[in-house]
């Protein structure tokens, strides 16, 4: 078994079974993963804002950064694999809590949720389940073997999504 570790504005993909694919300390960032059954593929992003604009450079670099660029570049990565009928994927959102945030002023953890989801509509594709808001950092792993996806958090402990 293999952990593949998602760093911020990172993609890990994998279609080796027993392989995990992992990322750690979602606060606001957004971690969407996607999981194809037919194909035993799973990738897992790690978006930490909503629009590249604000830094078209490292978009360039990292497009995984921006949900604007991380989502197409995710769905292009997966067609290296061979998947290329994006409605066969389950795909789960977690993140965009509000922890270093408490007065919601810059509300980061849901613009990066909202953003998240519009260009998953742009494929006419939306998550399957999500956990979502809060204050509580979230740890996720991905399954390849199975698709589960299991988070975790210090004050919280470990569930399924």
């Amino acid at each position: 078994m293999n952990t593949i570790i998602v760093g911020i504005g990172a993609i890990g993909l994998s279609n080796t079974q027993g392989d995990v694919v992992k990322t750690l300390a979602l606060g606001s960032c957004v971690g969407v993963m996607v999981y194809s059954p037919k194909l035993k593929l799973a990738g897992l992003i790690h978006v930490a804002l909503p629009e590249s604009h604000i830094n078209p450079a490292l978009a360039q670099e990292k497009p995984c950064y921006f949900a604007d660029t991380g989502i197409p570049f995710l769905f292009n990565s997966l067609a290296k694999y061979g998947c290329l009928l994006y409605s066969d994927l389950v795909i789960k959102i977690a993140g965009g809590a509000n922890i270093m945030d408490p007065q919601q002023r810059f509300d980061i953890g849901t613009r990066n949720v909202l953003a998240v989801k519009k260009n998953l509509w742009r494929y006419k594709l939306g998550p399957l389940s999500e956990d979502i808001g809060n204050t509580i950092s979230r740890t996720v792993k991905l399954e390849v073997s199975t698709g589960r996806v299991i988070l975790s958090s210090p004050s919280i402990g470990e569930w399924e999504i």
